[in-house]
């Protein structure tokens, strides 16, 4: 959407798609989304990156026989993505009040080269986290208990993935906790939050079922802090903590919330280029832009019902599709025509072309763009076309002729 709230490209399959975005691959800006079943908390699919003409150049998918999950699929400078798995694997779940014969998700961390999806790292949570970590019991939900395969136990959850350097920063919403694990070798060098935290938190800087940690360039850590599920009382913010891994501590540097908005899964915090910061509110379905020092100046509100993450990007493209065309018939005199081009972000004007025949055709009416889908009266005529014009007049495409 654009910052009025109007379409600018719609899925145009019907497919299931989350975490839509714009990204960089190999120096070009990107549209990337995950698509494919969701299943529960999880789902089964892969990443898809698309040109500025929406054309898709690369479908990635993890590797070692799993499938992706919808959590994160994050394009790196390198050339790789950063995608999650939740394979279910068969597991005694004694020593967390779950069945001996149990089953769980051991979710996976993978990092895949874009090009030729080999699988640089593979690595997974229960050879590196104890069940007994997480904050989620196997009695607590009996559509999850581990009893069968199709209720597998998730301990760990995981939901995002960030590049830091030669490491990837992890977050387990189920375990209340971050980790920082050796891009190499899997090994974790730090686990923050959570039941065995090596930070000390400040006061402030507790957070709980959290989502979208990423590390920003000065070395803080962004989250949304999903406390809300922890209760009534809790709450859901944009967090960023001043990490120092010298001294083991973290403290809160900023916090963001806004009109009482309390998201208790999902959501998202961007912190954009002009130093403002973007808070999607998650399964509220609201998203708020503040500045530095925590101002509200743009929200965003009945946003469906609710987005996994929220974004604010430059976005330039041009479709190879051509516009889409209709007409209706008028009061006898004129007909009601309209035009739109999904996708499209340079169209200012439509010019509007009618004929007695389909190979003559001349200038009907030119009318600036209205929102995703232009309506005007022209006088009527058996055939109909329109062209695309942008802001300096010229002629981007021109949609193919119809009869009315």
């Amino acid at each position: 959407m654009n910052d009025a709230g109007e379409p600018v490209w719609m899925e145009p399959t019907g497919a299931g798609v989350m975490d839509l975005r714009v990204q960089t691959f190999k120096g070009q800006p990107v549209l990337t989304f995950w698509t494919g079943t969701g299943i529960g908390g999880h789902g089964l699919g892969k990443g898809v990156i698309m040109d500025t003409a929406y054309r898709i150049i690369h479908e990635v998918r993890t590797g070692n026989g799993l499938q992706a999950d919808l959590h994160e699929f994050t394009l790196t400078s390198n050339g790789t993505a950063l995608l999650t798995s939740y394979p279910t694997i068969q597991q005694d779940l004694g020593a967390v009040g779950g069945p001996s014969a149990g089953y769980m998700y051991n979710c996976h961390v993978q990092e895949v080269d874009v090009r030729t999806g080999t699988v640089l790292l593979d690595w997974n949570a229960q050879d590196h986290i104890p069940l007994t970590d997480s904050y989620l019991r196997p009695q607590d939900d009996p559509n999850s208990d581990g009893t069968t395969a199709a209720k597998a136990y998730d301990p760990y959850h995981l939901n995002s993935v960030d590049e830091d350097g030669a490491s990837l920063l992890i977050s387990a919403r189920h375990t209340h906790a971050l980790y920082l694990v050796d891009r190499t070798t899997g090994t974790v060098r730090w686990r923050m939050g959570g039941k065995h935290s090596d930070f000390s938190l400040g006061p402030d800087a507790q957070f709980a079922w959290q989502h979208d940690a990423r590390r920003q360039p000065d070395g803080s850590i962004s989250m949304f802090d999903n406390h809300y599920d922890s209760g009534t009382t809790g709450t859901s913010r944009g967090l960023v903590l001043t990490v120092s891994e010298t001294t083991g501590t973290a403290v809160l540097q900023r916090q963001f919330t806004h009109a009482g908005h309390r998201g208790n899964a999902m959501g998202s915090v961007q912190h954009l280029p002009n130093g403002n910061v973007l808070v999607g509110w998650g399964t509220d379905p609201a998203v708020t832009e503040f500045t530095a020092d925590g101002t509200a100046v743009y929200e965003a509100t009945r946003v469906g019902t609710g987005s996994y993450r929220a974004h604010r990007s430059p976005w330039s493209a041009q479709p190879e599709t051509l516009p889409d065309l209709a007409a209706v018939p008028g009061n006898g005199s004129t007909m009601q025509v309209y035009a739109s081009w999904n996708g499209a972000t340079e169209v200012t004007h439509w010019r509007f072309l009618t004929g007695t025949t389909a190979d003559e055709l001349h200038e009907a009416g030119t009318f600036p763009k209205r929102g995703f889908e232009t309506s005007t009266a022209i006088a009527a005529a058996p055939y109909l076309a329109v062209q695309a014009l942008n802001k300096n007049g010229a002629l981007l495409t021109t949609s193919t002729t119809i009869a009315v």
